[in-house]
């Protein structure tokens, strides 16, 4: 009896951990695919990196349900066989990792919780551990009761609606440096003051972490004023950054500054030559809105001027239209765009360089709701946008954790 007792103990902790895993990386689809397709580079596979998407998606999916399978005891026998692989398979490439020690992170927690290759290769070894104290000797591990097979049917469908609502829409938690409140740093630039021999640091707390800041650089309202500190001014102050957002103009001149001044609506256009003629309409139809409400607007794309003329043409947009874009349109890096929206395009509202709200490509603001925003106040727009993620995300888990642990 306590040898089973022990053995359910094991393969709960680690089906826990491999849904947590799971879910944190099928919220972030786009995070994935970019670890994926770290990974495959560093096998020097990066030939392969057309399927990363579908390949991060697919795994996010398989460590999800195994993460359920373990917890709720149904199907025992093959998910006992495929969690000894992927752990094992885990284990190997992450002491390979720790040999080599690449610039890249593990990606096991998605952009949630980031580990030092070594950390990572000590968490598989002790899931490794709790592996075989879960599953040896295969083949004997008892019966689940059958509403045990209830509780997979229902968390199973809402991680896979979850799933398909992360791939249409916008993180319900955003965990890149470009989230909620955040502030450009273009708008965040004033010359340090020189004549002081001391300087005057300030401590910041927001979600439970805490940030230093000096005079010229303050955070906006949403964080919590903790402390003061004066040090001397040749000390290293490690203070909080601001997330850049850099793009250039047709003549190579960076043109940060037009995103930090009063209401702008900025397109990222990651792959222009895949959007279709639908698509450039609704975001000519937004553009347009947004014009109209007061927005000033900027289209960044990953791509180049002529790239971006060959998808307009090819997708028969009017030459009037194409000119008008053409005045919006700058150049961004490629990884600084889906950071910046992590639907693979989209539009993000900014006042005076603070990111206010995010919408994906699937969902564009129609003019309505664009009147709206900017008549409200912008850090009330933004709580609201960030509560509304937050609270959507905590009521999923919990939803998932009491099914899970109650059924």
């Amino acid at each position: 009896m306590l040898k089973e007792v022990t053995r359910r103990l094991c393969a709960k902790i680690i089906g826990f951990v491999f849904f947590i895993a799971g879910t944190l990386k099928l919220m972030d689809p786009v995070g994935t695919s970019l670890i994926i397709k770290e990974y495959l580079n560093f096998l020097h596979l990066g030939f392969l990196s057309g399927i990363s998407m579908v390949a991060g998606e697919g795994f996010a999916l398989i460590e999800t349900f195994c993460g359920i399978c373990l917890v709720t005891g149904v199907f025992r026998k093959v998910t006992a066989w495929a969690v000894s692989i992927l752990l094992g398979g885990f284990t190997l490439l992450t002491l390979v990792l720790w040999i080599f020690n690449p610039s890249m992170d593990c990606g096991c927690f998605g952009e949630a919780i980031h580990l030092s290759h070594f950390q990572s290769f000590a968490k598989n070894i002790i899931l490794c551990a709790l592996a075989a104290a879960a599953f040896i000797p295969f083949g004997d591990y008892g019966k689940p009761s059958k509403k045990k097979y209830t509780t997979f049917g229902l968390i199973g469908a809402a991680s896979l609606l979850f799933a398909l609502y992360s791939l249409i829409y916008i993180p319900m938690l955003e965990l890149t440096p470009f989230n909620l409140s955040s502030r450009l740093a273009a708008a965040a630039e004033v010359p340090d003051i020189e004549e002081d021999e001391y300087i005057s640091t300030f401590i910041y707390e927001k979600n439970g972490k805490r940030g230093v800041f000096t005079l010229n650089k303050l955070p906006d309202s949403t964080w919590t004023f903790v402390e003061t500190k004066t040090i001397k001014k040749e000390d290293n102050i490690v203070e909080t950054g601001y997330p850049e957002l850099s793009f250039r103009d047709i003549d190579g001149n960076y043109r940060d500054t037009l995103a930090v001044k009063g209401n702008v609506l900025v397109f990222s256009i990651n792959r222009p030559e895949r959007i279709r003629t639908r698509k450039w309409n609704e975001i000519n139809n937004t553009v347009i809105a947004a014009g109209e409400a007061g927005f000033s607007t900027l289209l960044l794309t990953a791509g180049d001027y002529e790239t971006m003329a060959r998808s307009l043409s090819r997708a028969g947009v009017s030459e009037e239209f194409s000119r008008e874009l053409a005045k919006r349109s700058y150049i961004a890096d490629y990884r600084t765009l889906i950071s910046l929206n992590r639907s693979n395009g989209g539009a993000v509202y900014f006042n005076d360089g603070n990111l206010i709200e995010k919408w994906a490509a699937a969902a564009y603001p129609e003019s309505k709701e664009l009147g709206r925003l900017i008549r409200q106040d912008s850090t009330e727009v933004m709580l609201k946008a960030d509560s509304k993620g937050r609270l959507s995300f905590q009521a999923y888990m919990l939803y998932t954790l009491s099914i899970l642990l109650l059924i």
